[in-house]
């Protein structure tokens, strides 16, 4: 049975059906011409004509500036409109007395050339409009601007470049004069602390109507030929990076989340579960159970006191998962998931390295396991969700260390407390991955751009190394990796540093209690499915994440379907 499709009375009304089907259909092709000649007309306008600019028109320039775009639509845009002589003629001494101290400094030719620009428009304009950026409000609370924290200014620039346009469309002139010292004119104005000026502009009746840029005109310059500032996927002269993965193209990517549109629900009705399903939708997901890989190792770093546990615990987990009644193996069951167990190294540390005096892993045994970890990857991926665990004791340590080389942090922002570490062990822990840092970066660039393989020869494990070969066996084979913990999340970074294009194939099963986890995931852009504050590790985390998304998909394919029109 399909059932009309609820359309929402406030928003966007149209289904992915109808976008898909006329991708173009938002155009306004009444207005492409129009724009583009007064895009083509603007000009910065130097000599005005006296007469006033009716209260309308004014309000018309304003509006457009304030419906200009913002980052996290904050509106730090305010606009100051100057109609009184004083506060003019004030301005443009201002503006005449930075016009000679800025040709003082330069060239003879040059300087003769500013010095010839007339720059009366403060007077000579009947209003002056200074856009004024209110940068008060902090740079992480806005929406963009953590980042880029310059992106208030930018948006205050946006705004005048829509008043300029607005205005030439009206026939008023707009001159932009910057020849002013920011304290000075914001003084002037009485700007507060923590708001900034962006110049001023002149507005008004124009006394001239120049057929090209006045700079151009007179010599500064010629606007450069588009193929000249026009450069593709990156700067011309810099190298591509290597990669031999690509993740899922554009259709793929549209494709997954056009699928689920004509679900009788509210599009994002899942939250993250939709997200996850979206990017599964876009990969080639085998058809099968799914598997659950569990990889295992023994860590002569246990011997520096940093377990709650003795490492004979280890073979124990082992020999349960084979039993199939380890957290792992009975996790996995409930969640359809096959179990495939990889002994890394258990009850042989025969050329292991404790990370303090020497290397974890062998240049051959590394290789070896990372081949063998891509090996069954590659033969998981065609069967299903791909779930990573590990058993180890002694591997959060181990995954802390990591977690410091490649993203760079000191060993008090990512050693935790493991499965039941007290807090004299956790100083244990903390010394540990300082001195096996220490030792790392006397050889090894370990921040990001450093050598992935040599910091995972020499501060991980045999299972990171099976791990991080499952991760790229399964992104090479199209699949879909569910991580676990700590561990696995690491496993997983060092994949994407090696092959970037491997973070599409992945999703985050859970959020442990370990301290770098979260840290991990963040690097990694993922949001996790599940935040149950789990310890276990052996993949339980993985495996629930992996029936919360069996059930996910089922939604998606049973759930009642809309006729899309």
């Amino acid at each position: 049975m399909t059932f009309r499709r609820p359309v929402p009375m406030i928003g966007d009304a149209t289904s992915a059906a109808e976008r898909a089907q006329a991708p173009d259909a938002w155009a306004m092709p009444d207005e492409i011409e129009p724009l583009g000649r007064v895009v083509s007309a603007r000009r910065d306008i130097r000599r005005f004509r006296p007469d006033p600019v009716p209260d309308e028109v004014l309000e018309a320039v304003l509006l457009a500036g304030h419906r200009g775009p913002s980052v996290g639509h904050s509106q730090p845009w305010r606009f100051i409109v100057v109609t009184e002589q004083a506060t003019r003629d004030a301005a443009a001494v201002m503006a005449d007395r930075a016009r000679l101290r800025q040709a003082a400094g330069m060239a003879e030719e040059s300087a003769r050339g500013l010095l010839d620009l007339r720059l009366e428009g403060i007077r000579e304009a009947p209003l002056g409009v200074v856009v004024a950026c209110d940068r008060r409000t902090p740079a992480a609370g806005v929406l963009g601007r953590a980042t880029f924290p310059d992106t208030d200014l930018w948006s205050c620039a946006a705004a005048i470049e829509n008043m300029w346009l607005t205005a030439r469309a009206n026939g008023l002139g707009m001159g932009w004069v910057t020849l002013f010292e920011p304290a000075e004119l914001a003084e002037l104005l009485g700007l507060p602390d923590g708001v900034e000026t962006l110049g001023w502009l002149c507005l008004g009746w124009p006394d001239e109507r120049p057929p090209e840029p006045g700079l151009e005109r007179a010599g500064w310059s010629k606007r450069l030929p588009l193929e000249q500032v026009v450069m593709r996927e990156r700067w011309t002269e810099a190298a591509p990076p290597v990669s031999h993965l690509r993740g899922p193209g554009q259709a793929e990517v549209v494709g997954a989340r056009d699928g689920a549109d004509d679900l009788l629900t509210v599009p994002g009705s899942l939250g993250v579960l939709d997200t996850v399903l979206d990017r599964i939708g876009a990969l080639r997901l085998g058809h099968g159970p799914g598997t659950l890989v569990i990889a295992a190792a023994d860590h002569p770093v246990t011997s520096y006191g940093i377990s709650a546990f003795d490492p004979s615990v280890t073979a124990d987990i082992v020999a349960a998962t084979r039993a199939g009644t380890s957290m792992g193996a009975v996790a996995a069951r409930g969640a359809g998931l096959v179990v495939d167990l990889v002994d890394a190294g258990v009850g042989d540390l025969q050329g292991r390295g404790d990370l303090v005096t020497s290397d974890a892993l062998g240049a051959e045994t590394y290789a070896a396991h990372l081949a063998r970890g891509r090996q069954r990857g590659h033969a998981a991926a065609e069967s299903g969700v791909v779930a990573l665990g590990e058993i180890g004791i002694g591997n959060t340590t181990v995954a802390a260390a990591l977690a410091a080389a490649l993203l760079d942090l000191p060993a008090t922002e990512v050693v935790g407390r493991g499965s039941s570490a007290d807090a004299g062990m956790v100083e244990r822990k903390v010394e540990v991955v300082e001195r096996a840092l220490a030792r790392l970066r006397s050889s090894v660039q370990v921040a990001p751009g450093g050598d992935v393989h040599e910091v995972l020869r020499c501060l991980g494990g045999g299972e990171f190394a099976v791990l991080t070969g499952v991760v790229l066996g399964v992104a090479e084979a199209g699949g879909v990796v569910v991580l676990d913990g700590l561990a696995t999340s690491v496993c997983a970074l060092a994949a994407v540093r090696l092959e970037p294009a491997v973070a599409a194939h992945l999703v985050a099963g859970q959020r442990s209690r370990e301290r770098a986890h979260a840290l991990v995931l963040t690097e990694l852009g993922l949001e996790p499915l599940l935040d149950l504050r789990i310890r276990a590790g052996e993949g339980v985390g993985a495996a629930l994440a992996a029936g919360v998304i069996k059930d996910g998909l089922e939604l998606r394919r049973s759930v009642a379907r809309t006729d899309p029109t």
